[in-house]
């Protein structure tokens, strides 16, 4: 019974967003819930399920010893009642066994969010508390990690990014895996067809009503509302809000045309398969 369904994305490309909406549509409550009880499973890099499940504490352990152990976690899901639905950031990469980070006998399917990264770029400034050239030139980089520092401990394990494009083909190519990719301008623009149609590849409900309500509760301005009320636990200390704005496009008045320019020249290939490019080679 048990199982994984991994809700993947590069950071700030609308995970949380859809995790919402995960748990309104499991709910199919009267209310929309908490935004600060969105119980959808923990994060692959939590450091806690990992040491929770092996059994002893993964701090004296190498980012490389942590890597060959996390798919042994992944596996132990398939011992539970019931199949989770867990956030992932890390690109669909090997351990230095040759192993799927995420486990093979594990992963039931993983449904993919990519985003157009002129509008990543910002988002992921003001998450990572860096500028906006700093942002792009992390997001070029093949060898991007987060929490790969050694000098303190964070509550997560390191989790390989790649460059962004790197991300996206590694979980896009992966052979083998059961993969519903959406993009995050359909969520806004074809809400009802995209929701629905993540929620089927999931085993979730998909009546069109029950999709309709867990969607208006989970519209950004109803996340801001209740971030504004009480917080939003996973927001990074350093930033002022988490659900910021909502929408895409909004490069267009953030970015410099230089900055537009690295961007496209660093992705063009990705960002034309996933239509943010036209056949002239210029931004949608």
């Amino acid at each position: 019974m048990g199982g994984i369904y991994w809700l993947a994305s590069y950071p700030k490309s609308g995970n949380t967003w859809f995790r919402t909406f995960l748990r309104n549509l499991k709910a199919d409550g009267e209310t929309p819930v908490d935004i600060n009880e969105l119980s959808t499973g923990s994060i692959a890099s939590a450091r806690g399920w990992l040491d929770e499940v092996l059994g002893f504490d993964t701090a004296e352990l190498t980012p490389d010893e942590v890597e060959r152990l996390r798919p042994v976690v992944y596996r132990w899901s398939l011992r539970e009642p019931e199949i989770g639905y867990h956030k992932i950031h890390d690109a669909y990469t090997l351990t230095p066994a040759g192993e799927p980070l995420v486990s093979r006998e594990a992963t039931l399917g993983a449904l993919y969010i990519v985003r157009n990264p002129l509008d990543v770029a910002p988002s992921a400034a003001n998450h990572w508390h860096c500028s906006i050239d700093q942002a792009i030139e992390q997001m070029g980089q093949p060898d991007m990690a987060l929490c790969r520092s050694r000098k303190s401990l964070p509550p997560q394990v390191r989790q390989r990014l790649l460059s962004w494009s790197g991300h996206v083909e590694s979980w896009a190519d992966a052979s083998g895996l059961n993969l519903h990719v959406i993009r995050y301008e359909d969520m806004l623009d074809r809400a009802q067809e995209t929701f629905s149609g993540a929620a089927r590849f999931l085993g979730l409900p998909d009546d069109p009503a029950r999709v309709a309500k867990a969607i208006r509760f989970s519209a950004f301005g109803e996340l801001a509302r209740q971030e504004s009320e009480k917080g939003f636990r996973e927001r990074p200390r350093h930033t002022e809000r988490f659900f910021r704005q909502g929408r895409a496009g909004g490069w267009r008045d953030r970015l410099t045309q230089e900055q537009v320019q690295r961007l496209v020249k660093d992705h063009s290939a990705v960002m034309y398969r996933y239509g943010y490019l036209d056949a002239a080679g210029e931004p949608v």
